[in-house]
Order: structure tokens, then sequence, then C-alpha cells
């Protein structure tokens, strides 16, 4: 294999949002919705908010604002005085303890299949202190070398300056480290303006014309990073 460090993103790569959270939430508010319809609500608003534009003219808390109202919009939710105090009620959780903590199946495993091949692994991702709580909630702690957190470090992707602090951190060589992110306009193109390959996860589908690999789950990540496929 190529590569000895692999660069993660966290949401959307490591973790997601728990839905399920999100619509008991809702529900204690008065606002009926079901977890499935605003996961299945999410794929669209992300391609949606994941355009050069937005993600030039606004920061990564603003377009987490964005992101949730569409959510709530396209799952047939309208603005309503219980709507914004469930989600004021979220973001106070998330603010604590990080609402990014429902993790796909196959993501410990997959990270264990890295650290058996000899990968290092970095997080790079845009978020606060607060996803190291997720981590250990969930048991990944013990399994990436290091955690790159946009607010702490006051930059945020795609600006190449967080992966520069990361392969500075981990002293991760450029010429064998790869990112992995789920955001084109924010995981391929920041690391590509740090010199470094890229692969986006596209769980839904719906990056199918764009100009770098693709994977649809952690494990085809491995699977291809252990095949040569991104050498």
């Amino acid at each position: 294999m190529h590569y000895q460090t692999i660069f993660l993103d966290a949401g959307g790569v490591l973790v997601c949002p728990n839905w399920h959270r999100a619509a008991e939430t809702l529900r204690r508010h008065g606002v009926a919705v079901d977890a499935s319809t605003l996961a299945a609500a999410e794929p669209a608003v992300k391609r949606q908010l994941d355009v050069a534009h937005t993600v030039r003219s606004t920061t990564d808390e603003q377009r987490g604002f964005l992101y949730f109202d569409l959510i709530l919009k396209r799952a047939g939710i309208s603005p309503t005085p219980q709507s914004d105090a469930a989600l004021a009620e979220l973001k106070a959780f998330h603010d604590r303890d990080n609402t990014w903590d429902d993790m796909p199946a196959d993501v410990l495993s997959s990270l264990r299949r890295m650290k058996d091949a000899g990968l290092r692994i970095v997080v790079v991702s845009n978020t606060s202190s607060t996803l190291r709580r997720a981590f250990a909630r969930l048991g990944v702690d013990p399994l990436v070398d290091l955690v790159i957190a946009s607010e702490e470090e006051r930059v945020e992707k795609p600006d190449p300056r967080l992966f520069q602090i990361a392969l500075e951190r981990s002293g991760a060589d450029p010429k064998t480290t790869i990112h992995c992110g789920d955001l084109y306009e924010i995981d391929i193109v920041g690391a590509r303006a740090a010199g470094l390959p890229a692969v986006l996860l596209d769980s839904a589908g719906v990056y199918r014309d764009v100009d770098c690999p693709r994977v649809a789950s952690m494990k085809e990540l491995v699977d291809g990073l252990l095949a040569g496929r991104f050498d």
C-alpha cells in the first residue's frame, strides 16, 4: 500500500447526525416527524449546500443552521415556535456534547483494518472539541491517532491551512497521505489545495459528476486503499 497516513473527515464519514434524537426532540415540542424522514432528506440538502459559492460565502456554523432548516423544510416541516424551540434544544446539546454521534455500522471495523494495515489515522474536521466527547461515547478514541478540530485551530476547510496543520502535527509526509471526506467543495477542494489526493465518501450516490474517486462506505474505502486503487 502506497499510503502511510489517512486523513478522515468526521461528520458524514465517521459519524452522522443522530436523527432519532432529533425526531424525539421535535416530538416533545409538538412536531411529529420520523427519524427516517429526516435522514432521507439529508443527502439532497447536503448536495444543495456543497457548491463553491455557498462554501466561499459562509462559515461552517452558518451552513449548519442552513442544513437543519433545509432538512426540516424537505421533510415537510414549516418553521414554527415549536420547531424553533426544538432546534434550540438540539443546538444546546450539540454545543455541550455533540449531536453527531450516530455511527455507521462499518466504521469501527474499518478503522481497525486501517490500524492493522499500519496506517496512521488523523481526523481533520470542521468541528469543535466536543467531537472528542462523541468519539469517547462511541469507542472511536483508541482507533485514531490525532484529532484536528477547526474551532480549536481557528481555521476551517476548505482552507488548506487546516490540512497543513494536520500534516505538521502528525508528522505525516504529504506524498504518502490521502484524505477522505463527504463534501466535494470542502474536503476534495481543500485537500487538493494542500497538495493531497482525496477520495469522496458518497454514501447516497449524489455526486456522480465529480472528478475524484468515490466510495459508498468506509469498508469500500479500506478495500480500495488495500488494493492500491487510489495510488
